[in-house]
């Protein structure tokens, strides 16, 4: 049996930069930390920035019992041209003219794209076909269909929306938007189905994710923050603890000496109903986080286990 890291960890939550890719900042975090063991929840695109949240030695167990099944994003949206990529990063497949949209039918075509839909994500994206990428099917020359999806889009707002000249002379319309939506959500392919809904064709040209889960833009730092702290601090990385990191994410159950030593020993304590669905965090009478539990039956099941 492999042996449990001593290494606490922690959380780091990044703003990521235009141009890297989600495992390109895990690499960076790697040299920073000292360690290899490091993941993240959720992927951004290379042409995306903001909220990437990694996990570091011991948080790595954390990462898939997140509840961050939120996210939030501003970006900007471009009505009259369609990529291939369905974003800027892809080549424009199609234009049409996109001068004197009324505000009424963009308005319309985001409330369509609202709430509980079905959504077919992005050709060009990770998602797995057959065991294959879905982009690598499409460098492959493949013509690829993926069938749509459940999403929740719970907030599509439309902040402004200007007319503009596109490079090539296109007449076009840039809208800024928010989204508030379930993880799974892909931004473009709503970009995509706007524009295609409003006959226009469209693509995503900027996004920045401002939050995932209960993690926000005032707790990330960009990698060269994080590089100069580790440099000038002496302390290593600058990691939010695990129990920081819990009880920002799940709800607190503290349990008594007695309980807590059950608990790390594998028993299934009585545990009382908590609001809500999802993991409970389990703390200490010494607010030491103890494990991710769930209630089964009354009792508590063991997800995964921090205290060592």
């Amino acid at each position: 049996m492999k042996r449990e890291s001593n290494k606490p960890g922690g959380l780091v939550i990044v703003d990521k930069p235009a141009g890297f890719t989600s495992h390109d900042v895990v690499a960076k975090m790697r040299g920073m930390a000292r360690t290899r063991r490091v993941g993240h929840a959720g992927t951004l695109d290379p042409m995306a920035t903001g909220v990437l949240v990694l996990g570091i030695e011991r948080a790595t167990k954390l990462l898939g019992h997140l509840a961050l099944t939120e996210k939030e994003y501003v970006g900007t949206i471009r009505l009259g041209q369609t990529t291939v990529t369905d974003d800027a990063e892809g080549e424009i497949t199609a234009s049409k003219a996109a001068h004197g949209l009324a505000r009424e039918d963009i308005d319309a075509g985001v409330g369509r794209l609202s709430g509980a839909i079905m959504q077919v994500p992005s050709k060009v994206s990770a998602i797995k076909i057959n065991g294959k990428r879905s982009y690598s099917r499409v460098r492959d020359g493949e013509d690829v269909e993926i069938p749509a999806r459940p999403v929740t889009v719970s907030s599509f707002l439309v902040h402004s929306a200007h007319e503009a000249e596109a490079e090539d002379g296109t007449p076009v319309t840039d809208l800024l938007v928010s989204v508030e939506c379930s993880s799974g959500t892909y931004i473009r392919a709503l970009a995509r189905d706007l524009g295609e809904g409003l006959g226009v064709g469209g693509h995503l040209t900027a996004l920045r994710r401002t939050r995932v889960g209960p993690y926000k833009l005032d707790r990330a730092r960009t990698l060269d923050q994080l590089q100069a702290a580790v440099d000038t601090e002496g302390e290593g990385l600058p990691v939010m603890p695990l129990g920081d990191a819990a009880a920002a994410a799940f709800t607190r159950w503290d349990v008594p000496e007695a309980q807590a030593r059950l608990l790390l020993n594998g028993a299934r304590i009585p545990m009382p109903l908590f609001e809500g669905n999802g993991p409970i965090a389990a703390f200490g009478p010494d607010g030491r986080f103890l494990a991710l539990v769930e209630n089964q039956g009354g009792k508590a099941k063991s997800l995964a286990v921090f205290a060592v």
